[in-house]
């Protein structure tokens, strides 16, 4: 039997396996890791950790875009 959770990502609910790592998830957005800050429970994450963060219900991820400009 598989396991759900529920996180929000920017503030929407997001359903996904519990036997996901941060890495997953964002793989599986289509979200670039190097042009992104993640925010994990409104704690900036560093990239190496993100394979290893396995997220619970109800945690808050935010994903801060990078803007280059000059």
């Amino acid at each position: 039997m598989q396991n759900y959770l529920t996180i929000f990502i920017n503030g929407e609910p997001f359903n996904c396996d519990s036997r996901m790592s941060l890495n997953d998830i964002l793989i599986y957005l289509s979200i670039n890791i190097n042009l992104v800050i993640i925010e994990y429970n409104y704690s900036i994450i560093q990239k190496k950790d993100f394979s290893n963060l396995y997220l619970k219900d109800n945690d808050v991820i935010e994903v801060i875009s990078i803007v280059g400009g000059g």
